[in-house]
This record gives structure tokens, C-alpha cells and sequence, in this order.
């Protein structure tokens, strides 16, 4: 017995010591939670309970240079309904007035959403799409429909906001307005000034309530958002649509592939208007890409200008220096250089060869004169800022392809064939940009696509115009250069542009594209120059692709006719700005012819006129300027006159009209 009880106690014993060890371990257990894991806990609830809401900022708006909207943010609604919420009763009463109204606003008939909403009840579906794409006073229309007037909770209304960009007057300059994605991508202005247009979110803390459901508490850290800025755009509307559809048509004329057009104001740089179509399947046209900032491409005769400017300014040679076409073809290292006119053209100038883009002329040109020192010819490009990008604010400027002389694109073929705008590359924004520097006086400034960030009518920041080249060839170079390119349009390929209304200067451009494959070769016409010819004010650049070659392909026949439909619509629309100079000077024989009418005036006899007929208000003007003094009596047409048409009679003597 004793055995037994001893044995009892060790198990109480153990039982004690055991209970003893679960206390202890609970303790700590207890001690950890508070201390150790507690805030951890505490955090999670919280978090779970309380967070902080960000408060989006208002995005700024894009304008154009004449104050048009561009692009804005707008909200846009869509509406889900919650089956469950509503009460049977409030469901019974009301499903088929929602119905009824949904079926006035959206179009499809009453049963239809009735039929859909009884089996979203049925179902006990809790997001039942109803219609997206909102606008702020649809939706506000939407909250007073049957059952919706309750609200969520018990009309099962939801709805969802978000803001979408517009474009208020069309896809004005689409791949120029650009557009800023989600995963920090994009394109255009709205990404390259996203930092400002985009402002800085605020933040406020909000608390769960029932149905998932969030409300503002009060926070010290609550911030305010701060509205993005707005941005001016160079852009000017008008010009815009001129050069859009004057390349459109250019484009359906042509079946082409694709093209771009930009005009730029000759002294600020300020883009004025930006193009850029693409040809889909079906045959209609689009902005797909910013072709003329973006693609780089080998630019043909237009490059010719350089050799021009190059061969007078290092007084290799000169307007009228004389160079033989050569029956109109040259070879370089076993590779020929041809002409576009068969036999070529005889013995002709350089000026003359730039007018008819002679290729063999400015070859002989370029060649004769660096061939010892091809550097130097190179080194000038380079001067020009063609080697490099323009360094726009716009994603995916293309990258030009300048030979140097001592690289692995150099070879002997290298410089002639630079000289007829091959085997080098540049996009249009950059040819257009040495032609306009040849516009403004020989200064060379980068393009500018946007003028100022504005905050209401208070300006943040100015965009001021920036020199790439404060001059990049002499006066006595530039003055040469300016005949050559009026001549071109008046006498030279592009002659059939002509216009005694207005003038233009510029030059042609015909290239050759994948050459190299002859099964994939086409053609790319180009014009580009500068308006009017004396007084440049507006600079512009014309590219086609691959235009249909049964319907022509030079650069005349393609790209200049858009060229002058521009320069003619600006001539012809806008407000003349011409004055008058020393308006009070007399002129001699106008003031002796005025003499002698006057002399002969006062001698004349003075005769009543008939006026019978005329209108009440003509013939007393009539009849007070000859010095009568007129009576009316009743309103219309003259129907009497108390003086006989053709008497004589004293000044300031009265006649009386009878009107009716």
C-alpha cells in the first residue's frame, strides 16, 4: 500500500511539475506577444483597419501656340450593380423602372436589362456590369434611376472612376501630343514633360467601415495633391490642319506607304506643325510613328545643299565654275554615279547642276575638291550638328550615320557618295534644320516643340531658343546659296511648283531605298525649302515613302506639290502685315492730276440726277454730296422727286423724295 502511494505522489509530482512548465512556457509566450510580437500584431491590424489613401493630382493640359486644347484629363465612369444589396421588396418594386430607364439611356430594350438584373438576383451576383465609359453628367443622370437613388448600400449602385486623356479637337499631331502609359512608358510631349504635367499626388488616411467600405479620418500627415502645370505647345491649329491634309492627299494620290511633313517658323524654331501618316491594311491613313523625328534615313539630293555650301564657303569653286555631266555618268572605284536625265547635261555650271540636281556635277564637285583632305568636308557636317541627334525632348530620336574619315565606314567610294546624299543617314527634322538655318540668315537653332509650362496664367518655366550654329557659312555664301534655291523652284526641278503669287526656294529630293535588294527597292520624294524666298518666315520639309511609281515618284511631282499647298494656304489665309511706308509724302503727278480734276469739277454744271427707284438711304447720300439738302417723306424706294432729273440747281437748295 505504501508502494501504491508513493507512486501516486511521483505522478502527482509530475503532473504539478508539468502544469508548473505549461505556466512558465505560457508566461513567456504571453510576455513575447505583448512585448516582442505585439507591435507586429498591432501594425497588422491596423493596417488592415487604417491606410493611407493616395489623392490624385489633377494632370495639366497640353495647348496649342493659339490656345486650343490639345489633350485633357477628364473622369470616366463604369457602373456595376450589386444584386444582393437591394431588399426584396425594394428589388420587387423598382427592377422594372431601373429597366426601363437603363433601356432610355443605352438603347437595348426594357426586358432585356430586366432579364439580366432578376438573374443577377438569383444568382446573388455582387458586380454585374451595366455600362462603362461615362461621362460625369451621364453618371450623375444614372444615381436618379430607380433602385440606384438608394445608393450602395441598398440600391446596389457601384461605381467606378477613372481618368482618361482626351484630345478635345482631334488627334491633332497625335505621335507629337504623345501619350504617358501606367508602366512609366510612353511617347511625345506628354512623356518627355510628364514631370510636369503629372504634379504630386496627395495622400490621406481612410478607415474600413462595413462592406469594405473607407472613410476619411482625421491625420496630421494628410497632404494636399498639387495639380500638374500646363504645357504650350508650339503648335498652331491652323497650319496643322493645312499640312495634314495637304500630305494626306498627297499620300491617297500616291497608294504611298507612309510620310511626314513639319513646318517650322524660320527665327524662333517653334514647330508649327508636325504630320506623320502611315498606311493601314485596309488603305486608310494614321500617325503610326514620329517619322520625322524618329526615322533616319539616307536623304538623297537633298543633302546636296551641303556640298554647295561647302565647295563656295572654302573657295573651291563657285556658282559658275563649269563641270562636264560626262553624258551623265562618273565612276568612283569601279562604282557609277548616274544622272537622273539620260545623256546627262552637257557642260553646265555648278549653280545650274544644283538647279537640275546633276548628280555627276556635284559629285565632281565634292570629290575634286576634298579628295586630298576628306576631313575637311566631313568636319563641316559635323559642325552642322548632322552627326549627332538633335537631343529633342521626344523619345526615340533617330540616330544619324555620318562617315568619318578613318573609321570602318570609311572608304574611297565614302565621299562621292556622300556628296549625292548616300551611304549616310539623317531623319527630316534634321535635313529641315539645316535648310532653315540657310532661311534665317546662316543661324543654325534646334527645334522647339514647346514654348513655356504655364500654372494658370503665371508662367514656371520659358523656352527660349537655343543656337546650335551662330553661323554656318559666310554672307557672301549664304547670299549665293539663297539665288540657287529660288532658282531651283523657279527654273530647276521643281520648277513646275512656280507660282508669280508667291514666292519659294528649295530643293528636290529622289531616293533610292534598299538599293541593295533590288526586290525590296523603292523610292523616297522629298522637298524641302523655305517661303517666302525674300523674306523666309516658315521653313518646311516634305517626305514620302514608296509611292506608287506607276503614278511618278520624284520628289517634285510628290512631295512638292504638298509643300506648296501649305506655303500657298498660309500666303492666301493669313492677315497681311504689310504697311505702309512715309504715308504723308506726296507724289508729284498724283498731285497735279488731282489739280486738274479738281479745276475741271468746279467748272462743271451742276445737274440734278434721277434717283427714282434707288433706295431710300443711296439716294440721299447721293443727292447730300452733290450740296441739296434733302426732305423724306414715307420709307422705301424713291417713287417721286421734286426736282426734274437733269435741271440745273443752286447748292444747298431743297429737294423732297417721296418713298414707298
Amino acid at each position: 500500500m505504501a508502494i501504491e502511494d508513493k507512486k501516486i505522489s511521483y505522478r502527482m509530482y509530475f503532473v504539478a511539475v508539468m502544469f508548473f512548465i505549461m505556466a512558465v512556457f505560457i508566461l513567456i509566450k504571453l510576455n513575447n506577444i505583448q512585448w516582442v510580437e505585439g507591435n507586429y500584431y498591432r501594425k497588422l491590424g491596423k493596417e488592415r483597419t487604417v491606410k493611407n489613401f493616395p489623392i490624385p493630382a489633377n494632370k495639366g493640359n497640353v495647348y496649342s501656340a493659339d490656345g486650343s486644347l490639345l489633350a485633357t484629363s477628364i473622369p470616366e465612369y463604369t457602373i456595376y450593380f450589386d444584386a444582393v444589396a437591394p431588399t426584396p421588396e425594394l428589388f420587387k418594386e423598382n427592377v422594372q423602372g431601373l429597366s426601363d430607364s437603363l433601356s432610355v439611356m443605352f438603347g437595348k430594350s426594357s426586358g432585356h436589362y430586366q432579364a439580366k438584373l432578376q438573374k443577377a438576383r438569383a444568382n446573388k451576383s455582387r458586380y454585374v456590369f451595366i455600362a462603362k465609359k461615362l461621362s460625369y453628367t451621364e453618371q450623375m443622370r444614372l444615381k436618379t434611376f430607380p433602385m440606384f437613388n438608394k445608393g450602395a448600400n441598398k440600391g446596389g449602385l457601384i461605381i467606378e472612376q477613372k481618368i482618361v486623356r482626351e484630345h478635345p479637337i482631334g488627334l491633332v499631331a497625335k505621335r507629337t501630343i504623345g501619350y504617358e502609359r501606367s508602366n512609366e512608358d510612353g511617347k511625345g510631349l506628354e512623356y518627355a514633360f510628364r514631370d510636369y504635367l503629372n504634379g504630386k499626388n496627395g495622400h490621406r488616411m481612410m478607415q474600413k467601415i462595413a462592406k469594405n467600405q473607407w472613410k476619411p479620418i482625421s491625420d496630421i500627415n494628410e497632404k494636399d495633391p498639387q495639380d500638374g502645370y500646363d504645357i504650350i505647345s508650339t503648335i498652331d491649329v491652323y497650319i496643322q490642319d493645312i499640312a495634314h491634309h495637304a500630305l494626306l492627299k498627297q499620300l491617297e494620290y500616291y497608294s504611298a506607304d507612309h510620310g511626314c511633313v513639319v513646318v517650322m517658323e524660320t527665327k524662333t524654331g517653334h514647330i508649327k506643325a508636325i504630320s506623320n501618316l502611315g498606311r493601314a491594311n485596309d488603305g486608310s491613313y494614321y500617325e503610326t510613328q514620329n517619322y520625322a523625328i524618329t526615322e533616319s534615313h539616307e536623304p538623297g539630293s537633298t543633302f546636296k545643299l551641303v556640298d554647295l555650301i561647302a565647295v563656295l564657303d572654302d573657295k573651291k569653286a563657285d556658282t559658275s565654275t563649269v563641270y562636264n555631266s560626262n553624258g551623265g555618268e562618273v565612276q568612283y572605284y569601279g562604282r557609277r554615279v548616274r544622272d537622273s536625265h539620260k545623256g546627262g547635261y552637257g557642260k553646265i555650271s555648278l549653280a545650274r547642276g544644283f538647279e537640275v540636281s546633276s548628280n555627276t556635277v556635284l559629285v565632281q564637285s565634292v570629290y575634286n575638291s576634298y579628295k586630298d583632305n576628306p576631313k575637311q568636308f566631313v568636319d563641316r557636317i559635323n559642325s552642322y550638328g548632322l552627326n549627332k541627334p538633335l537631343g529633342l525632348p521626344i523619345k526615340g530620336e533617330g540616330k544619324p550615320v555620318i562617315p568619318q574619315p578613318g573609321t570602318n565606314r570609311w572608304s574611297g567610294v565614302a565621299l562621292p557618295w556622300m556628296a549625292f546624299g548616300y551611304g549616310l543617314s539623317v531623319t527630316p527634322l534634321q535635313t529641315l534644320t539645316l535648310y532653315n538655318a540657310v532661311a534665317n540668315d546662316g543661324v543654325m537653332i534646334k527645334p522647339i516643340f514647346v514654348s513655356e509650362i504655364k500654372e494658370w496664367n503665371k508662367t514656371i518655366k520659358k523656352f527660349d531658343t537655343q543656337v546650335i550654329n551662330p553661323k554656318i557659312c559666310s554672307q557672301e555664301t549664304l547670299d549665293k546659296v539663297h539665288a540657287v534655291l529660288e532658282n531651283v523652284v523657279k527654273k530647276g526641278t521643281g520648277s513646275k511648283l512656280y507660282s508669280k503669287d508667291f514666292s519659294m526656294a528649295g530643293k528636290t529630293g529622289t531616293a533610292q531605298v534598299n538599293y541593295k535588294d533590288k526586290s525590296k527597292l523603292y523610292y523616297a520624294s522629298s522637298f524641302v525649302g523655305y517661303f517666302p524666298a525674300d523674306e523666309p518666315k516658315y521653313s518646311c520639309i516634305v517626305v514620302v515613302h514608296k509611292p506608287n511609281v506607276a503614278a511618278g515618284y520624284y520628289g517634285a511631282d510628290v512631295a512638292g506639290p504638298v509643300f506648296k499647298r501649305i506655303a500657298q494656304k498660309i500666303f492666301t489665309d493669313s492677315p497681311s502685315t504689310n504697311h505702309v511706308k512715309n504715308i504723308d509724302a506726296k507724289v508729284i503727278s498724283q498731285e497735279k492730276s488731282y489739280a486738274e480734276y479738281y479745276k475741271k469739277a468746279e467748272k462743271e454744271e451742276r445737274v440734278v440726277p434721277n434717283v427714282k427707284g434707288m433706295e431710300g438711304m443711296d439716294a440721299v447720300a447721293l443727292l447730300e454730296n452733290l450740296g441739296l439738302k434733302v426732305k423724306v417723306i414715307g420709307v422705301g424706294r424713291v417713287k417721286k422727286q421734286s426736282l426734274t432729273s437733269g435741271q440745273a440747281f443752286n447748292k444747298n437748295q431743297t429737294i423732297i423724295i417721296e418713298l414707298s
